[in-house]
């Protein structure tokens, strides 16, 4: 993936989220000098296999578990402060070194305790179904121009007027819940001065390093969370994240030149999947969609949720193609299917007798559709032992064309289990 021309390569979903994108993180970041997180919050959750442990990282790029490899977490990024600390305890305590690899903007937004009780609280997010974590109430506070900021931390006497402005907004719109919850300044202001040090041990400039780094030559690779789907302006809306998932909020969420991205790689499911509430074209009754949620393992990381499965859907994929400017495609999961008699790739919607073959941005239009297919033969046959394209069973590399044309994005490389070692580099890569 990296090479003297590819030195800042962008990895995004490509559709809603939950692709897969920490294992190929994870595999890219092994040829990395820089990993970097650009957007969203700790509602992300990027499983990553070694051998017999399994991590799961919510906040810090899956980069940390590659000796040598530094991490930042960018400005774009909504911080859980609390839960980071954690996150790195937990790391430590399996033997990850963190010391001085880890970096994390000063310009980044922090999660509260009073945006995860707002977030609980309001009935938007039940009807949208987020996680929960309180990521939709500190980007709104972001906007409005009430957020604490990493290097707030540093000034404790603005930090306390930006807490008050943040609990009286919070409190506000709590009164109109049922739990009868208040949030505190000093409560607050107290977990912020425990944790403080720590963080600001933590605390730089990134888009600054980043910048540096790129004049050095190094390889950096921008990791984002959620999928293409999700994105504020080009998903689902309203039952979207509340950042910019697609590649333009690397350069936004990192600090870096847009004109500085060399490549960008969608990662897909060789199905579909979503969590929560929304549009789904190709989503699955029982019992098959229950089949391939049980093959999967198809239960959110973060919340534990079980997700929506369906058909892969290429208008889905080919418009993230488009909003992302792919230069590449990594297809995850493909041994998911390895024992289905029948598959099906979802080639076009059929709205009013009139069949659309570009992803609509009206949800009203994407509830009265109708899916149309294309159908493949099963391959019956295992996969996660192949690490060539030539060993893969012919109606498996049939599917995989398929999806590379209907795309028109070319692969990169498909994963056939959840291991480091269970992936096949497709056209001279990896």
């Amino acid at each position: 993936m990296f090479d003297r021309d590819k030195r800042t390569v962008v990895v995004v979903g490509a559709q809603w989220g939950d692709e897969g994108k920490g294992k190929l993180v994870d595999v890219i970041a092994e040829r990395a000098d820089w990993v970097v997180r650009y957007q969203g919050g700790a509602n992300a959750g990027h499983t990553v296999h070694i051998g017999e442990k399994s991590f799961v990282l919510h906040q810090i790029p899956s980069g940390i578990l590659h000796p040598g490899v530094r991490c930042a977490i960018g400005n774009g990024v909504v911080l859980d402060p609390d839960t980071l600390m954690s996150e790195i305890d937990e790391l430590v305590e399996d033997g990850v070194d963190v010391e001085g690899r880890l970096y994390v903007s000063d310009r980044a937004h922090l999660v509260l305790p009073y945006h995860k009780l707002v977030d609980g609280e309001s009935s938007a997010s039940k009807e949208i179904g987020t996680t929960g974590r309180g990521i939709g109430p500190a980007y709104e506070d972001k906007v409005a121009r009430r957020g604490v900021r990493v290097l707030d931390l540093r000034h404790p006497a603005r930090l306390r007027q930006l807490v008050e402005r943040g609990v009286e907004h919070a409190n506000a719109q709590l009164e109109h819940g049922k739990s009868g919850k208040r949030v505190s300044v000093e409560e607050t202001l107290a977990l912020l001065e425990r944790l403080a040090p720590r963080l600001l041990g933590l605390a730089e400039d990134v888009g600054l390093v980043m910048h540096r780094a790129q004049k050095g030559g190094a390889a950096i690779l921008l990791e984002g969370a959620q999928g293409s789907l999700l994105d504020i302006d080009h998903g689902t809306y309203p039952f979207v994240t509340s950042s910019n998932t697609t590649s333009g909020g690397a350069a936004v969420g990192a600090g870096v030149a847009p004109t500085t991205l060399d490549a960008v790689l969608g990662v897909v499911k060789a199905y579909t999947t979503r969590v929560g509430n929304g549009p789904m074209p190709t989503e699955l009754d029982a019992p098959l969609g229950e089949e391939m949620r049980r093959l999967g393992n198809e239960f959110g990381a973060t919340t534990g949720r079980p997700r929506r499965c369906g058909w892969f859907d290429a208008v889905v994929v080919r418009y993230a193609a488009r909003v992302n400017g792919l230069t590449g495609l990594a297809v995850t999961k493909l041994d998911v299917l390895d024992t289905f008699d029948k598959l099906a790739i979802c080639t076009g919607y059929e709205v009013d007798g009139e069949v659309h073959t570009e992803f609509p941005g009206d949800v009203a239009a994407l509830e009265k559709l109708v899916p149309r297919y294309e159908w493949f033969d099963g391959w019956k046959r295992p996969t996660n032992e192949a690490r060539r394209l030539s060993q893969l069973p012919g109606a498996a590399r049939r599917y995989i064309d398929r999806i590379e044309e209907l795309c028109e994005t070319p692969i990169s490389y498909v994963s056939v289990g959840t291991r480091r070692d269970q992936i096949i580099g497709l056209h001279g890569v990896g």
